[in-house]
């Protein structure tokens, strides 16, 4: 199909919950695109080289299509792989890098317009553009500098190097472990007075027997109040009392949010306060009728909320709705050990 021509559905975001909502309008029968920013799965192709998933494979299957791993839990290799291959089994429309910039509608239809120049048009819209490409910005000085990161890839480039990471969630226990397996000086600030309770219960035992032994180094009760080349500074948040670190790199992993100002040229409502789209619940439309999300992008700051395990399912209650036949029941959110 051509630039001019109308389709059934055009999904925003090519993620695990975007090609779960292509698949589930493949077997309804109705043309789709996804537009997609990067390449497919663009953000698990972002996370840590090293990462491990919480869910276990089994949990983060789409369209119905096993996840052989050899262990429970895929890593993101192995993640990369199969969602590259499911989305090719299903034959699914994707274009790639292609950023959308807006989406309008008019009448009964809608045109989603790109920073390419490029526009298209649909009768539905889904919006399944995911939480990770806004950090949580400190809005600290020196936030910005260029041994300061938002993201952690790999460990290899901060061997024998002093690392502080601000944060003291799974992407910081799991960069502090690998730091520290690779001969970093690693030292962990967090405001509140230990690690996070989301934290995978693996990971527990093996950063607190680090940090016994010396080998992590932690500060919490203290947040990070500016950043300098070479040192970061700190106040205890008890105490009052100042302090510096050395800081040859700082990993500042507090997490990420959804793009709100883009839901918002999309036309979707949101709360002030929490940034989490106006919904129904059940089907997942927006106050914009025929406009959905679908995936983390609904979980405003509690990204915590939705995941994959979750996030996949809305894709068929979507569709569901869309052609007009019972809607599939989401499950509620599974509490994580």
């Amino acid at each position: 199909m051509n630039g001019t021509a109308i389709y059934d559905v055009i999904i925003v975001g090519g993620g695990p919950c975007g090609l779960a909502a292509g698949i589930e309008a493949t077997k309804s029968g109705l043309t789709h695109l996804i537009l997609e920013k990067g390449s497919v799965t663009e953000s698990i192709r972002r996370y840590p080289k090293l990462m491990r998933f919480f869910s276990t494979a089994e949990n983060i299957e789409i369209g119905g299509i096993p996840f052989p791993i050899t262990g429970v839990k895929a890593n993101r290799n192995e993640a990369l792989q199969y969602y590259r291959k499911v989305a090719g089994y299903y034959k699914l429309n994707i274009k790639l890098f292609t950023p959308v910039d807006r989406v309008e509608k008019q009448g009964e239809t809608f045109s989603v317009l790109t920073t390419t120049g490029q526009t298209y048009h649909a009768r539905k819209v889904i919006l399944a553009t995911g939480y990770f490409d806004k950090p949580r910005w400190l809005g600290i000085p020196g936030e910005d500098l260029p041994h300061v990161t938002h993201y952690y890839d790999e460990p290899f480039q901060y061997s024998f190097s002093n690392v502080v990471i601000i944060g003291a969630s799974n992407s910081a226990v799991e960069a502090a472990l690998e730091l520290y397996r690779t001969d970093a000086h690693v030292t962990i600030v967090h405001r509140a007075e230990d690690f996070r309770k989301t934290v995978k219960y693996w990971l527990i035992p093996d950063v607190k027997n680090r940090v016994k032994e010396g080998k992590i180094h932690t500060q919490f009760n203290t947040c990070v109040t500016r950043i300098e080349p070479g040192k970061v500074y700190t106040t205890n948040l008890q105490t009052g009392e100042e302090g510096a670190l050395p800081a040859d790199f700082v990993l500042i992993l507090t997490g990420y949010i959804p793009d709100a100002e883009l839901l918002r040229r999309c036309g979707v409502e949101l709360n002030d306060e929490t940034q989490v789209p106006v919904y129904n619940k059940e089907t997942f439309e927006t106050t914009v009728p025929g406009l959905y999300v679908c995936g983390t992008v609904m979980a405003g700051i509690y990204t915590e909320k939705v995941f994959i395990e979750n996030g996949r399912e809305h894709a068929q209650a979507i569709i569901d709705h869309i052609v007009g036949r019972e809607v599939h029941q989401v499950k509620e959110l599974i509490d994580r050990i």
